[in-house]
């Protein structure tokens, strides 16, 4: 094999690696279910709090904000694939109690950075 052939065989593998999204994080969205009531969050927020900040210092949580409309809270949660954030989130006071929905969305580099990475003569 040639070096031109063996460099034209990599390159569809370098840009399909530039152009597959690599995951550095997964956004959460909490939002009380329908017909909870603030009572019943608050009675579960001491441990919901003490259960999160443990996350947080042991680098699970890496951003975490209440939303703007007072409706639940936003979480950047340091992990690799939805799964592992779903884990993490089903396992606290909220969620085993049933009264929280939450919103998985998978994040990472901006993919427009990586096209234009992929072909750096442009």
């Amino acid at each position: 094999m040639t070096s031109s052939s063996v460099a034209q065989t990599q390159a569809p593998q370098v840009q399909a690696q530039a152009l597959s999204p690599i995951t550095t994080g997964v956004l959460v969205i909490l939002t009380p279910k329908t017909g909870v009531t603030r009572e019943q969050v608050m009675a579960v927020m001491p441990a919901e709090i003490r259960e999160t900040v443990q996350l947080y210092l042991n680098g699970k949580i890496r951003e975490w904000y209440s939303r703007g409309d007072g409706r639940g809270a936003v979480f950047l949660l340091d992990t690799r694939d939805v799964a592992e954030a779903e884990a993490i989130m089903e396992a606290l006071p909220l969620a085993k109690e049933k009264i929280i929905d939450h919103e998985y969305i998978a994040v990472g580099p901006l993919f427009p950075l990586r096209l234009l990475m992929a072909n750096p003569s442009r």
